[in-house]
């Protein structure tokens, strides 16, 4: 069975757009939530978000292509394009080789939106002709493969908030299994949103700290009260070990293994007692052939929610012990929905590029049932081989991946 390797990342998130941007941020822990500034929001229970600040799409693609696709695709082609670049692949020469797995949980919903309001104030003649294609989940890795050619699998995996971990999960497999040499995986989100916001204030998944945009998301300390909407796209080159080798490339991390299943338990609600996580967690190890003290850190899936943290908590303590290390990049940037998986395994690998946790500016007081060690409000310096990163999706799906470093 094959070995798969990351060799190219792209990120753009609320706490950055590039590599660069985002570990600046994550070592001075920036938090990028603050007031909704793309709308009006006054009359929303919610009014804060992690929006992405200062991007220019025309930066990324054409204007005329930009008009066409929703504000999710633009996010990833442009995460695609540094990914890209840092990989320096022919990718012409991998074209029916190359696999295109971009998640994501809403899609064009900003799109959906703003026609709707077209359709509901002046009527169907104004409704755009482009509204379908905008919309549509599997746009974003359809316009990756069309704008450069590539005739390999090609599909959106989506499961909710664990949308883009299953497209790593599943580049993975097609490699290792030689359906694809390489495959282009990620996620990308766009729903800050008047509709998105309403919906999810209703079912009260969301931070009402509209007074304390700063301290609105705050994974595991005792006090949270739900998530913050965030917005973005992150997507990973993935290779087969030989073919990396074979033209040279630099090899960034390897995925070592993956777990996915399903709770059974509820549409929106984890299972309490993190069954289903600890199961995804356990079949990643199994499945990468390491052991839990292998594993030096978990980047939590964590969204800031009472149920949530407390769960996954409970799942990692019973396999790895209160000792190990955890954090959730949600602090700093909020949930990127289907895009959270991706952008979480760039931020993790940069941490492990780097020999560091970033901290959790909010954890004021930790919630007494949450029995790991999480990063408090400083940095922690700590050497890491390998980690997981977990993945969860109302729809009880869960996914976590075993991703470490590389050794020939």
């Amino acid at each position: 069975m094959r070995r798969v390797v990351v060799t190219g990342m792209g990120i753009v998130s609320p706490i950055g757009i590039g590599k660069e941007e985002v570990l600046m941020n994550l070592e001075r822990s920036t938090v990028a939530i603050d007031y909704i500034s793309s709308f009006d929001a006054s009359n929303l229970p919610v009014r804060i978000a992690a929006e992405v600040k200062n991007f220019d799409v025309e930066k990324y693609i054409d204007r005329k292509l930009a008009r066409r696709t929703d504000r999710f695709v633009h996010f990833a082609l442009a995460a695609f394009k540094e990914a890209l670049d840092q990989a320096k692949i022919d990718l012409s020469s991998f074209s029916e080789r190359t696999a295109v797995l971009v998640g994501s949980g809403m899609g064009g919903f900003i799109t959906l939106d703003t026609e709707n309001n077209k359709f509901l104030a002046q009527g169907a003649s104004k409704v755009s002709p482009f509204l379908i294609p905008m919309l549509l989940i599997n746009m974003a890795s359809g316009i990756i493969s069309i704008e450069h050619g590539l005739k390999g699998v090609n599909f959106a995996p989506v499961s909710a908030c664990a949308s883009s971990g299953h497209a790593i999960a599943l580049g993975t497999l097609l490699i290792r299994h030689n359906y694809a040499d390489v495959a282009i995986v990620g996620g990308a989100e766009a729903t800050i949103a008047p509709l998105p916001i309403a919906g999810f204030a209703s079912m009260r998944a969301l931070s009402t700290r509209n007074d304390e945009p700063k301290r609105a998301s705050r994974p595991f300390d005792v006090q949270r009260d739900g998530f913050v909407m965030g917005e973005g796209g992150a997507i990973l080159i993935l290779e087969a070990e030989e073919i990396a080798l074979k033209r040279n490339a630099e090899i960034i991390a390897e995925i070592k293994g993956f777990g996915m299943n399903d709770d059974a338990y509820h549409m929106s609600a984890p299972d309490p007692e993190g069954a289903g996580a600890e199961k995804a967690m356990r079949l990643a190890l199994e499945d990468a052939n390491l052991s839990p003290q292998d594993i030096q850190y978990v980047s939590c899936h964590a969204t800031s929610t009472p149920a949530g943290d407390e769960a996954e908590a409970k799942a990692i303590e019973r396999i790895f012990g209160k000792e190990i290390y955890v954090n959730s990049s949600k602090a700093l940037m909020g949930h990127l929905l289907g895009a959270a998986a991706a952008a979480e395994s760039v931020v993790a690998i940069l941490q492990m590029q780097k020999g560091f946790l970033h901290a959790m500016p909010n954890l004021d007081e930790k919630d007494p049932q949450v029995n790991v060690n999480v990063v408090g409000k400083e940095p922690v310096r700590i050497e890491i081989e390998n980690f997981v990163k977990n993945s969860f999706g109302f729809g009880g799906h869960n996914v976590s991946i075993v991703i470490g470093r590389y050794e020939p």
